[in-house]
């Protein structure tokens, strides 16, 4: 990946690799889930406490000593597990992020039900690549597995593949990983290796072949990030559009997995729903809008906006070119306008901040008006001060709140204020002083200027013309 990030942690779709991985594990019922780390372990570790504990996943942790190879890495999640184990175990990967819950329960299904000590899930490619080749015998069981660098010319061309992923019996995985060496082009313990042991030790080895083949695809570059980011987008996006959701454009709309959207909900192009993003029914929502970890009620519009930790209410709209950053609460038909911030500010039902205005730390009442180019100056450059605008309330434009200040229910600012005092119910607050105009400023301060050409014109009275007709129409009266 050529990153500082370990390659596990690098996301898609709203969660690191290793966090899908988990997911699909948990999904598919496990009773034990063991995440082999080595790689980066602190950062690694790190991560799995806390996505575990977010997602509800149970799981332990294992460390992969200095010894390579995928069966020392099995070998090592086993001996977290206890020595009386029975029953099926699953081996999959942490960069394999399309793999489903749902194909880990067929594997699982197929291995119990073929009485298997092996199952190994395969895809066939056009182009192999660089996967490890399955090795059939005349009958078409599955004799053993070849990787890629050990295969001959001839095993290079087989075209069935390894995906990695593997239901093994319990006991039989337990006891045929002792008996693998090193002894191969690569130096590791290779957990293939097990699958040609248990076939000569009299068990069953089957393949379940897997027709979707991006759910056996890895990551080991940045293009491939990018590849499966994009087809993990576009079933998200038939997801939904399949959930009774219209997505104008999918090509051009990103969701991540945990996003919710109601039925009939429009999302229009150029639209990133990220995180826990919540939408709900028949809401608008794009073109051109961001929201992470937001709420959107019902029948809302949002439109060339972006939100983080905020939650518009059913019927509100907002935008276009707003910025709602956390703590932003926008109530029941209310309104957020063009070219407005807001923070940690509550907007109650059917109250309107139409435009150019920052509100930070404020509480706006029910049905209150805020005019154009107000700010909520609520920093004094030590410390966040809180505003409280009551219902029913109108603020005129151009008007500087300075925090901590309070408008009662029913009360007007006068527009162009600087209010740093309380306004009672039913008053008029204005706060700025009397405009005086000062005659003959022009001309001593910008003389010889265009300015000042244009006043002195103005200012002549127009020339009399004696040949003009007097208007004595009954409309001039």
């Amino acid at each position: 990946m050529k990153s500082t990030l370990p390659k596990v942690l690098h996301p898609i779709g709203g969660a690191p690799l290793l966090g899908h991985a988990m997911r699909a594990a948990s999904g598919a019922g496990a009773a034990e889930t063991v995440v082999v780390i080595r790689h980066q372990r602190d950062r690694v570790a790190e991560f799995i406490d806390d996505y575990a504990a977010r997602s509800e996943i149970a799981y332990r942790t294992a460390d992969q000593d200095e010894v390579k190879g995928t069966g020392r890495a099995v070998e090592c999640g086993l001996d977290a597990l206890p020595a009386n184990l029975t029953g099926t175990v699953v081996v999959t990967m942490g960069d394999v992020p399309l793999l489903s819950a749902e194909t880990i329960s067929e594997l699982t299904r197929a291995h119990v039900e073929a009485q298997a000590a092996v199952t190994v899930i395969t895809s066939v490619l056009e182009d192999a690549k660089a996967y490890g080749r399955i090795v059939r015998d005349a009958e078409g069981n599955v004799e053993r597995i070849v990787e890629f660098k050990d295969a001959s010319d001839a095993e290079r061309e087989i075209r069935e593949i390894n995906s990695g992923i593997y239901a093994f019996d319990a006991q039989v995985l337990r006891r045929e990983l002792a008996n693998v060496t090193s002894d191969n082009a690569q130096g590791e313990k290779y957990l293939t290796d097990v699958l040609q042991l248990a076939r000569a030790a009299g068990g069953r080895v089957t393949a379940h072949v897997l027709t979707d083949l991006w759910q056996t695809e890895g990551v080991n570059d940045r293009v491939q990030l990018a590849e499966l980011g994009r087809e993990l987008n576009r079933r998200t996006c038939e997801r939904h559009m399949r959930a009774g959701v219209t997505i104008v454009d999918p090509a051009t709309t990103w969701i991540d997995v945990d996003v919710t959207i109601g039925a009939d909900t429009r999302v229009l192009p150029g639209t990133q729903l990220l995180g826990a993003t919540s939408i709900g029914a028949e809401a608008t929502i794009g073109p051109e809008v961001t929201l992470t970890d937001c709420e959107v009620g019902d029948r809302a519009e949002v439109k060339r906006a972006e939100g983080n930790l905020a939650v518009v209410g059913a019927g509100a709209t907002v935008g276009p070119f707003s910025y709602l950053r956390p703590g932003t609460v926008l109530g029941a038909k209310g309104k957020i306008g063009g070219f407005v911030e807001t923070k940690n500010t509550t907007i109650g039902e059917g109250a309107k901040v139409p435009h150019l205005t920052y509100a930070g730390d404020a509480i706006i009442g029910e049905g209150a008006n805020i005019g154009a180019g107000t700010i909520f100056a609520n920093y004094d450059g030590v410390k966040k001060h809180q505003t409280v605008i009551g219902r029913h309330s109108f603020v005129g434009s151009n008007t500087v709140l300075v925090a901590p200040v309070e408008v009662a229910d029913g009360a007007y600012v006068a527009a162009g204020s600087a209010l740093t005092d309380a306004v009672g119910p039913g008053q008029l607050g204005i706060a700025r002083s009397r405009q005086r105009n000062i005659d003959g400023w022009v001309a001593a301060q910008r003389a010889g200027t265009p300015t000042e050409a244009a006043a002195r014109a103005a200012a002549t009275p127009p020339s009399s013309d004696s040949t003009a007709t007097p208007d004595t129409s009954e409309d001039s009266q």
